[in-house]
């Protein structure tokens, strides 16, 4: 086994390390408002996973670049609001170009001419053609520092509100999402994305 102790890595190690080591990772592609209300921002992370289902919590950890917060992060500390989508091949490549890095007042919805729809419980709109999206409010916000005491990382817990399934992919009698329907896109590293294939079934022990 080829042995790296993670306290002579770099960030850029560390990074490639982790995100081709943990895959597939599945997308959150985030829409938010920022405190005026006035541009939608649209951005995809794969630091996203489930949290609890008592109350249904996700994880979303949101990586700063050199220091600097994202328009995600800052608009999801003050509003408190956003709403996530799981990706297919349907929406796959606007949620690519909404990875672009632009001005926090421009809307990455605009530019790409992405069709919104209305929310429920928040203020966020939502991107029409995903096939899943969940409407979600702040639970907890824990700003991840280094060793040095300086924030690298805004990791968000998030409740969530509304679920909403596109018909194809939800069996609505046994309330089972349809994976082989569904077909969501999952990141690897770098530019490399897959799909999720062969799937089988392994029964757990008592």
């Amino acid at each position: 086994m080829l042995h790296y102790p993670t306290k002579y890595l770099s960030s850029k190690q560390s990074y490639k390390f982790l995100s081709g080591s943990i895959i597939p990772r599945p997308i959150a592609w985030v829409t938010t408002l920022n405190k005026d209300q006035e541009t939608i921002n649209a951005a995809p992370f794969s630091f996203f996973n489930a949290a609890a289902s008592d109350i249904p919590l996700v994880t979303l950890s949101i990586l700063r670049r050199n220091g600097e917060i994202k328009d995600t992060a800052r608009n999801i500390i003050e509003t408190n609001e956003l709403v996530i989508h799981l990706v297919n091949d349907h929406v796959v490549e606007s949620m690519n170009q909404t990875a672009a890095s632009l001005r926090a007042d421009q809307s990455e919805i605009t530019i790409n001419k992405i069709e919104t729809t209305a929310s429920k419980s928040v203020t966020v709109p939502g991107i029409t053609a995903a096939p899943i999206r969940m409407e979600a409010r702040l639970h907890q916000y824990v700003p991840i520092k280094n060793h040095h005491d300086q924030i690298i990382t805004d990791l968000f817990i998030v409740e969530i509100t509304d679920f909403y399934f596109d018909e194809a992919v939800f069996d609505q009698e046994r309330e089972y999402i349809l994976p082989e329907v569904f077909k969501p896109i999952a990141r690897l590293a770098g530019n490399t994305y897959a799909h999720i294939n062969d799937l089988f079934d392994l029964k757990r022990p008592d």
